[in-house]
C-alpha cells in the first residue's frame, strides 16, 4: 500500500503521473531518460517519503535494519516527496533538521510524534512545543526553515518528485534508473536492482 498524492501544487499540476492499483504495480519502473545522480562512484538509492504517511512510518524500522547491511558501494539518501503545500512544509522541516545537524537525532522521534502522539506538523504552536522538548530553539528553527538553503532544497525535492514520476509514498529509486513502488517486498526489489546496476556497471 502507499500514500497517494493529495491536491497538487501548481508546479506539479501538469505533470503526468500513472495511477496503478496496488495489486497491479510492477516490482519496478524504468526511467527513460535516467535521472542524474550525486554519487557517480557509488550506487545511489533514494527513499521518497512523507512524515505523515503511515506506510512510510511502518517502513522506517525496516529501513533502519536494512541500512546496517548496506554494502560500501551503495549510498542512501532520503528525499521528502512533495505533492502539495502541506507536504512542502514537512519537506522543509526535514531539510531544517538537516541544516541544523539534527536529522539523525530527530528524524525518527518526529515520525513517532506524528503517528504515535498525533502531533500536527502544520500546527505551529504544537510543533514549537515539541521542538522545545527536544532542546531546539523554535525561533532558530523557524529562521532556518525560511532560509534560502532550506527553501532551495525543498524546491529541488518538488522537481525530483516530478522527475522520478513518484505517485505515492513510500517509493524508492535506484541510481537514477529505476523507481520501486511501495510493496511488502520493496527493499528486496531494491536489493535486486542494486545488484543489477553493480553487474552492469554504474556508469552505464
Amino acid at each position: 500500500m502507499n500514500h497517494s498524492r493529495r491536491s497538487l501544487v501548481i508546479a506539479l499540476a501538469s505533470a503526468p503521473f500513472a495511477r496503478l492499483a496496488f495489486a497491479q504495480q510492477p516490482s519496478f519502473l524504468e526511467l527513460n531518460p535516467p535521472q542524474p545522480v550525486e554519487t557517480a562512484d557509488k550506487i545511489e538509492v533514494l527513499e521518497f517519503f512523507w512524515y505523515g504517511c503511515i506506510h512510510c512510518y511502518n517502513l522506517e524500522p525496516k529501513i533502519e535494519t536494512w541500512l546496517k547491511t548496506l554494502p560500501k558501494d551503495v549510498e542512501f539518501r532520503r528525499v521528502p516527496a512533495v505533492f502539495n503545500e502541506r507536504w512542502a512544509h514537512d519537506a522543509a522541516i526535514f531539510y531544517t533538521f538537516e541544516a541544523l545537524g539534527l536529522l539523525d537525532k530527530l528524524h525518527r522521534p518526529f515520525f513517532d510524534a506524528i503517528h504515535r502522539d498525533r502531533l500536527r506538523s502544520d500546527n505551529a504552536q504544537a510543533l514549537n512545543a515539541w521542538l522545545e522538548k527536544q532542546g531546539v530553539d523554535p525561533k532558530k528553527f523557524e529562521a532556518t526553515l525560511k532560509s534560502f538553503g532550506v527553501q532551495s532544497k525543498t524546491k529541488r525535492a518538488i522537481r525530483q518528485t516530478t522527475a522520478y514520476k513518484i505517485d505515492g509514498t513510500p517509493a524508492m529509486a535506484v541510481h537514477g534508473r529505476y523507481v520501486v513502488p511501495s510493496s511488502e517486498a520493496i527493499l528486496e526489489n531494491v536489493n535486486r536492482l542494486v545488484a543489477a546496476v553493480r553487474k552492469n556497471g554504474i556508469s552505464k
